[in-house]
């Protein structure tokens, strides 16, 4: 803007010119996009003329482009010996006229989560992931952590959540990850968790209950409660009650819980409309593996319905999600049949 008002163009009328509180950058791979300092969000379209724009050519002789510790990108001028974090190529842009979809999603099931975040700029942001060594729950760390936040990865087994971590980190040596234990078949394990995540003493913007046991032989944890229940619904309930004054405090923040379209073919009421705990927790004689998973996610879902109606009048919103069917996971491990339906459910469903 100094630049501007030496030229005497501060009120120039332009459209390429930018308001008040605004920023140009560019990704990784030379996509321009807007960040707004006043209302701290990003856009693609530029905001008076509402374009779309990529830088055209490479870098010029003697620049290079490095990221940041918070995952900007920034350049250096080799030559001159400075660095910057405008982008040399912002100069010769030329303007990106997509095609607009016409019944298609902006996203749909072809979509990745690198996808969904480009241009997304998550510096600041604390995460926690639960089961996110493998599956779904990794691939989400994976995506959030290369996008800036800094991400904890919760997992029972900590030996596979530390791999994961260098998994990560082989990507993008900068990425703020970091693996803690967590057994949601261990509610003494959950407290224990919360207190060592409250005593970092850093907010928490969100939280992705995503773990989850599915066709499980019937057993019961140290808790006396069936595995299926207390694992996928049960450990997280208790996580997001004792974790519920961080997020108040870090508002706006988000839970997500990681559901199943699967939660429709259960019930647990009895024939008198009453909740049937007896469905929740069944004892080894009526338990059938696909039914509890069923109503686990049911669980999930209600939970997270009623979590959002407390807590969104305080900046905490809550959502669940369907993953999608038969996506080709770990979680399929416990019994044989469920991973040859799987497998040979896999050509004709998501890859990871």
């Amino acid at each position: 803007m100094a630049a501007l008002k030496y030229a005497g163009l501060e009120d120039t009328d332009s459209e390429e010119e930018l308001p008040p509180g605004w920023e140009e950058r560019t990704t990784k791979d030379g996509w321009v996009y807007y960040a707004n300092h006043l209302e701290e969000k990003t856009q693609w379209e530029h905001p008076k003329s509402g374009k779309r724009k990529r830088v055209a050519g490479g870098l010029p002789y003697g620049w290079e482009q490095e990221t940041d510790e918070n995952g900007q990108v920034y350049f250096v001028d080799h030559i001159n010996k400075r660095t910057t974090y405008l982008d040399p190529r912002l100069a010769f842009t030329v303007e990106d006229n997509p095609v607009k979809p016409t019944t298609r999603q902006k996203y749909d099931g072809n979509s990745t989560a690198m996808e969904i975040l480009q241009g997304h700029d998550l510096s600041g942001k604390v995460v926690i992931i639960t089961g996110a060594n493998s599956g779904i729950g990794f691939e989400t760390a994976k995506s959030l952590a290369l996008h800036g936040a800094y991400v904890i990865l919760a997992c029972r087994n900590t030996s596979r959540g530390n791999d994961a971590v260098q998994r990560i980190l082989v990507e993008w040596h900068k990425a703020k990850v970091e693996a803690m234990t967590l057994d949601l078949a261990s509610l003494q394990s959950v407290q224990h968790f919360a207190e060592a995540f409250k005593s970092k003493n850093v907010p928490l913007h969100i939280l992705i209950c995503n773990a989850a046991v599915f066709g499980a032989p019937w057993c019961l944890t140290e808790d006396d409660l069936e595995s299926t229940f207390q694992v996928n619904h049960l450990g997280h309930f208790y996580l997001v009650q004792l974790l519920e004054d961080v997020l108040r405090r870090s508002s706006p923040a988000r839970v997500v819980m990681v559901s199943s379209e699967s939660h429709r073919f259960t019930e647990i009421k009895d024939s008198s409309g009453k909740l049937d705990f007896s469905l929740l927790s069944p004892s080894k004689k009526e338990y059938w593996a696909m039914l509890a998973y069923n109503c686990s996610k049911l669980c999930n879902i209600l939970f997270s319905n009623e979590l959002n109606r407390r807590l969104s009048p305080h900046g905490v919103t809550s959502n669940s999600v369907h993953p999608g069917n038969m996506i080709y996971s770990s979680i399929h491990r416990n019994w044989w049949v469920y991973t040859l339906l799987f497998t040979l459910a896999r050509p004709f469903t998501k890859s990871m």
